[in-house]
């Protein structure tokens, strides 16, 4: 049974998680909160499993209320915010100082169904989550893997990295992209997020990497130096035009209760760019992107899955190393090295 502090300022907001959330049989609602001060007298009292945290709340926002909660009681927590520009950089930012999931309020606009569906699937992912897990760094590639990868550059036109990740790939897509070279093949990326948050993410993704990093838009062509962040609330796929690969955007209902859906990528991935693309799953929990990186390795592609260490949440990479859908498994560390030694091969597999 998971026991679940809902924090928020809204008696209407409160009432709707609690309802919805006792429907499930492995949820407890252990209490509610109108701000952190009481949130915190509840903690100490109740012991939840998990804290769904508002930010915009009063005598205390929910940022500086994580903070202090991740630097004294660090646990599982699902950050609810609204649609806003402002509430989207602010929900990042929560996601950076350790909260484990974002989602979107009730009142947005997605139906209270999917929002239920949805937080139910955060909170069980936050349940199984590893908390102080350390932060991974980024190996930076060496200077004869820049150097390699820069002699090969001039056929990457071809090539297609497709990555697809969950409940922690926030912090883990940052690491990799942190390293990527500029010179690297055009990237296509799913991370689980609600409409609206990922292009803030792109955005914050664009000012660290050396690569262009922007949200997608249908009939983008995947181009040597860029990654592309599939759109909240949107299925992201890749098709060949000519000598080109381009995006399409559309909709479509959810696949593993997830759109935008990393096995939809992955899919038409392996359909258009076979041998020629490499594949990497990263954390999150559940199975979205396993059958679809098997697709990929069967058509060819090389394809890598984060190892359970440096994963928040192990359930994505082991149920595709489970069906024999990876090439290699690597600590998040060593993903670049990995796709840089596979992209220096003549082939990027036989």
């Amino acid at each position: 049974m998971i026991k679940v502090l809902i924090v928020d300022d809204s008696a209407v907001v409160r009432k709707i998680l609690t309802d919805e959330l006792s429907k499930y049989r492995d949820i407890e609602i252990a209490g509610t909160a109108v701000d952190p001060y009481v949130a915190r007298d509840k903690i100490f009292k109740l012991k939840p499993d998990v804290i769904t945290l508002d930010l915009e709340m009063p005598r205390m926002d929910g940022l500086s209320f994580l903070v202090k909660l991740m630097k004294y009681y660090p646990m599982p927590v699902v950050v609810l915010s609204s649609l806003a520009p402002k509430n989207s950089e602010n929900a990042l930012k929560a996601l950076e100082l350790g909260a484990v999931e974002v989602l979107c309020k009730p009142g947005s606009a997605y139906s209270t169904l999917n929002i239920s569906r949805n937080l139910v699937n955060a909170i069980r992912s936050a349940a199984s989550a590893r908390i102080n897990f350390e932060r991974i760094q980024p190996a930076a590639p060496t200077t004869h893997e820049r150097e390699s990868l820069k002699n090969i550059s001039l056929n990457t036109t071809n090539k297609v990295i497709a990555i697809g990740a969950s409940t922690g790939g926030t912090k883990a897509i940052e690491v990799l992209l942190q390293t990527m070279p500029v010179t690297s093949p055009g990237t296509v990326i799913v991370q689980h997020m609600p409409e609206h948050f990922t292009k803030t993410f792109a955005r914050r993704l664009n000012e660290i990497s050396q690569m262009e990093v922007r949200e997608a838009v249908d009939e983008d062509h995947v181009v040597p130096g860029a990654a592309l962040i599939a759109p909240g609330n949107k299925h992201m796929l890749l098709y060949r035009s000519g000598a080109n690969y381009v995006i399409r955007i559309k909709d479509g209902p959810p696949v593993h209760y997830q759109r935008p859906s990393v096995d939809v990528l992955f899919r038409s991935v392996a359909r258009h760019a076979g041998k020629n693309a490499i594949g990497v799953l990263l954390t999150g929990m559940g199975t979205d992107g396993a059958k679809g990186l098997l697709a990929m390795n069967r058509s060819g592609a090389y394809t890598i899955a984060q190892d359970e260490a440096s994963c928040v949440v192990f359930g994505m990479p082991r149920e595709a190393i489970k069906i024999g859908a990876v090439d290699e498994v690597l600590p998040l560390s060593q993903v670049t090295q990995g796709i840089i030694k596979a992209l220096k091969k003549p082939e990027i597999k036989k």
